[in-house]
């Protein structure tokens, strides 16, 4: 390809994860000349690139799936509750194949920079390889979590050993029989990556700076008969999920916690606890808003941990304490804190005793060096704005999303932003975004976004932007509803707590994907009244009537 040519496409559709298939797949039906790029080398968005040993879905696998193609449904059949990556991987492949997606991305190529000529009413879109490309629209499904945070401990260059990144994991499968293991990071990844390298490692030393709440996932194979009848009611299931707070098919209780006795409260918590899952954050209504209600669920799966784990002190220190259970990001595991009662696999507290540096042969903390093999860095994402803000997107009078989100991410629906004409984010920042299912978040948003483009074909406009006081006016109802909740009494991603520097603060939209769902649909069904349009000079219309014609020739 000539890197001296322009390509002229309608859009341009950053990521190959969910939002970006959907993108890709919604606007070439509309018609739309489309070009996608995707920084890996193939689809499946953060699963691309996940590869480390136990990486799992945590949502039920038909929840956590297309429902735009009711050929895809009927075809595909998922062989566990709780889908593996691989298994996940198989299924974008799928999609990709019986869909034909492929043709419109160029792998293994990123998006330098993405800037907005305001004369000409177009995206310029740069790649790493010299290309460039003008689109009247710009899609980034660049996804919540695909900012890999690097680790910041001092010394990590001088280690001699292997070092791991989870969310950057090697193709090819990795042999720990006999070594010396060192995992840094206890969240979802590290969990999942703890019980698996437990059974290989010769030794493992697990790093825990913040322990997690994890429940019993209880994993089980998908019986034939259980297929068939999800393939048989998916409308319906889909219906349900698209009108529920989590956009899914968990279990929602319109139950407070004290409206019922002790013992019937301490039945409900050991049935959810035997379901697995995430049950028990649906039994109750009201636990992530009465701190008392949330502090006696949290003391339930403490005692749970001090049954499972032998030993008192290792059991103590893996009880996270000072913030609401469900607050940092619910884990599940499959036997995590059975992994501790292995005479092998050693707990070090860094709350006690904290990592000073890593050295040439391991980690160093307050009380000692810890020789190691191979060192495992699970130390998370830079969520929700981190892929954002990776390269230069460039809106209106040069003000860029660096710029704007100085302060902290500000949209409107998480969709569009006021100053970024044309350009459309799936499950942007201040959307239920990494509180709701993605699936369904992002097909929610590829909607939105075809609906304000046929906006504007139908009214020969060319261009959309929320206005400053639509802007504001989202912003002010996502900050009411976020002291309502115990989400940001947690030092988490969720609040930009784990990157240096990042402006602090629940900007997700906490009101339930239903609610979401229901202003999207109200911006639609009043013709965009809040939002800004450019009409269509002269010579787009010539433009958009010579492609027309070119269109119907072929």
């Amino acid at each position: 390809m000539d890197n001296h040519t322009i390509h002229q496409v309608d859009a341009v559709i950053v990521g190959a994860g969910f939002g970006g298939l959907c993108a890709v797949h919604k606007f070439r039906e509309m018609g739309l000349k489309i070009q996608a790029f995707e920084a890996g080398g193939d689809v499946g968005g953060v699963w691309y690139w996940n590869r480390y040993p136990g990486a799992r879905v945590d949502l039920p696998s038909i929840d956590y799936s297309f429902s735009f193609s009711p050929e895809i449904e009927q075809e595909w059949t998922w062989s566990e509750q709780f889908a593996a990556q691989p298994e996940l991987m198989r299924y974008f492949n799928f999609v990709a194949e019986r869909l034909d997606l492929r043709k419109h991305y160029q792998f293994n190529t990123r998006v330098d920079s993405a800037r907005w000529d305001d004369a000409r009413q177009l995206w310029v879109v740069r790649t790493n390889r010299g290309e460039c490309y003008e689109a009247r629209y710009c899609i980034m499904a660049t996804g919540p979590l695909s900012v890999p945070k690097e680790p910041e401990i001092e010394g990590i260059a001088r280690f001699g050993g292997q070092i791991l990144r989870a969310a950057r994991w090697p193709h090819e499968p990795v042999d720990f029989s006999g070594k010396r293991v060192g995992v840094i990071g206890t969240g979802s990844t590290g969990i999942q990556i703890v019980q698996e390298v437990g059974k290989q490692a010769g030794e493992l030393f697990v790093f825990q700076r913040t322990p997690s709440f994890t429940m019993p996932m209880r994993n089980v194979p998908l019986e034939p008969a259980y297929v068939a009848e999800v393939k048989r009611h998916y409308a319906g299931i889909r219906e349900l999920a698209r009108n529920s707070n989590v956009g899914g098919v968990r279990p929602q209780s319109s139950r407070p916690f004290f409206s019922v006795t002790p013992a019937q409260r301490r039945a409900l918590l050991e049935d959810a606890w035997l379901q697995g899952g995430l049950a028990m954050l649906g039994t109750f209504a009201d636990l992530m808003q009465n701190e008392q209600a949330n502090e006696e669920v949290a003391e339930f799966v403490r005692g749970k941990i001090g049954e499972v784990v032998d030993d008192p002190a290792t059991a103590e220190a893996l009880k996270p304490r000072g913030y609401p259970i469900f607050a940092r990001r619910p884990c599940l595991d499959t036997g995590y804190y059975e992994t501790y009662n292995q005479p092998h696999v050693h707990l070090r507290d860094c709350i006690t005793d904290p990592i000073v540096s890593i050295t040439e042969k391991g980690v160093r903390t307050q009380s000692g060096e810890v020789e190691l093999d191979v060192l495992i860095f699970a130390t998370g994402y830079d969520g929700l704005t981190g892929a954002l803000l990776a390269f230069e997107v460039e809106g209106r009078d040069g003000l860029t999303v660096q710029q704007k989100w100085k302060e902290g991410a500000t949209s409107c629906l998480g969709i569009m932003m006021h100053g970024f004409p044309n350009l459309f984010m799936t499950t942007g920042p201040n959307g239920p975004s990494a509180l709701a299912n993605v699936v369904r978040t992002s097909e929610n948003d590829v909607d939105w976004t075809a609906a304000a483009i046929r906006h504007l074909q139908a009214h020969g406009l060319s261009s959309i932007e929320p206005s400053a006081q639509e802007e504001q006016a989202w912003m002010d109802l996502v900050h009411s509803l976020a002291p309502r909740t115990l989400l940001s009494k947690a030092k988490t991603w969720y609040v930009g707590a784990n990157v240096q520097g990042k402006a602090p603060g629940l900007t997700m939209f906490t009101g339930g994907f239903q609610k979401y769902r229901e202003h999207c649909l109200a911006a639609i069904h009043k013709g965009f009244s809040g939002y800004h349009f450019a009409q269509k000079r002269e010579r787009e219309r010539a433009a958009d009537a010579s492609a027309t014609v070119e269109n119907a020739a072929h």
